[in-house]
């Protein structure tokens, strides 16, 4: 699988993040990741630590570092 896809219209990522253990965690970071401009879908499943978003365009790993960060966890970087 790779780690970012373009379709039309669409761009999706997969990040790592350390630190969920949870469902109430997988909310905490997809809520929050759901607020930057531009992110149409999100899913965080604790299990693996993997992120799923999809955007309009590339997003600013500096914006979704800060998102994470703002709910407890470490963004560790793309999957």
């Amino acid at each position: 699988m790779t780690a970012q896809t373009e379709t039309p219209g669409s761009v999706t990522a997969v990040y790592k993040v350390s630190g969920m253990s949870c469902g109430h965690c997988e909310g905490s970071v997809s809520s929050e990741i759901a607020e930057i401009a531009g992110v149409s879908s999100v899913k965080a499943v604790a299990s693996t630590g993997e992120v799923t978003v999809v955007s309009e365009a590339p997003l600013d790993e500096a914006a979704l570092r800060a998102a994470v960060d703002e709910v407890g966890f470490e963004l560790v970087g793309k999957a």
